[in-house]
């Protein structure tokens, strides 16, 4: 028998990795798989996903709502309010490979949706805040539900197992997109179960992280008074909701929140020119509740684009390889020439320095 969880320690563990076409070409999902099978030994089972972008052409201009029920009821009951406040197009279950690796598995079904209109408009949201709020609603109310995935044109696939395991499960060689992370989880503080597995979502942004974040409860409660609710047991899902606060609600840029959250010292920012350290300073007071602390390295991916970040110190590994139009991203450079075995370039990012990418013709 495997390990159990809590009988041994890894502090480096947990897997993450990425493949993206800056020229917006298809790969097929088993290439992100393949990558996290050479780093098996960073994940002990209790936890793998990956995200997909450009994998629903067919429904692009659809949210993709991908939900865990633990029975029936709890779909019945979702199925209802999610007919009240959107036009469903299209329902089904997510077709999956039946495997005696992964276990216990809830119901998970996809629904490509739109805001109802006459809802939409007495709202007086947009329909991105709209359907924010509704997922959050489902997530937090709901007993037995939760909607791991919610964006367009995209989709996150996640399980308790190994990720190679989850990627056969969710019969991920049939997806192709021009972005694809993934992740392997090694829980060292918090329970492996579906919910708690990377990525962690919403509407089109994913993370997955390798790393502990000690400054937790101080994200948590902040961001929680902006309508927000942690519910799913680890730390990661907070990334993704301070992500959508400051990139879609705030409008910042990558580059000011990768200087939010792994924010420059004090004596760094001292150090640069005038016009720098007065924005620095800005953003570094007045979001100084959403610098994360402790070992950390992020993928954040997005519609029509991918970002890395170390935590400034750099305390967990993270290798960037580029080819051509093709950017690799991963904690060991052995899963990147399991996808490219001759890169041009091979490189690691300093700490708190971000990696951006994006789609040929794209602003980040």
């Amino acid at each position: 028998m495997p390990p159990k969880e809590g009988e041994i320690r890894i502090p480096s563990g947990c897997a993450i990795s990425g493949v993206f076409s800056k020229s917006g070409k298809n790969i097929c999902g088993d290439t992100i798989v393949k990558s996290m099978a050479v780093m098996h030994e960073r994940s002990n089972g209790l936890g793998g996903g990956f995200a997909g972008y450009g994998i629903y052409p067919q429904y692009k201009d659809l949210y993709a709502l991908h939900i865990f029920y633990n029975d029936k009821k709890a779909r019945e009951d979702c199925e209802k309010y999610l007919d009240r406040t959107f036009e469903i197009i299209n329902l089904s279950k997510i077709p999956v490979r039946k495997s005696p690796k992964i276990t216990n598995e809830p119901l998970i079904w996809r629904y490509f949706v739109t805001p109802a209109h006459n809802r939409l408009v007495d709202s007086q949201l947009d329909e991105k805040e709209y359907t924010a709020r509704t997922v959050l609603k489902i997530n937090r109310e709901f007993e037995g539900c939760y909607v791991f995935s919610s964006g367009k044109n995209m989709g996150v696939f996640k399980a308790v197992g190994f990720p190679e395991d989850v990627g056969e499960f969710y019969r991920l060689d049939e997806y192709e997109g021009y972005s694809w992370t993934a992740h392997g989880r090694y829980p060292t503080n918090t329970p492996g179960w579906w919910g708690g597995a990377h990525p962690f979502s919403l509407l089109d942004y994913s993370v997955v992280h390798n790393g502990e974040i000690s400054s937790y409860d101080a994200n948590r409660r902040f961001i929680e008074m902006f309508g927000y609710k942690c519910t799913l047991l680890t730390d990661t899902e907070v990334i993704a909701y301070v992500f959508d606060y400051l990139l879609r609600r705030q409008s910042l840029t990558l580059e000011e929140v990768a200087s939010i959250i792994a924010a420059p010292f004090w004596s760094t920012i001292e150090s640069r020119p005038e016009e720098v350290k007065k924005k620095l300073t800005y953003l570094r007071n007045v979001y100084s509740s959403l610098l994360i602390t402790g070992p950390f390295s992020i993928l954040l991916g997005f519609e029509g684009g991918m970002m890395a970040l170390n935590d400034r110190l750099k305390l967990r590994s993270m290798v960037v390889g580029e080819k051509d139009d093709m950017v690799y991203i991963a904690s060991e450079e052995c899963a990147i020439r399991v996808m490219e075995p001759e890169p041009e370039k091979i490189w690691a990012p300093r700490g708190g320095q971000p990696v951006i990418v994006t789609l040929e013709g794209r602003q980040a």
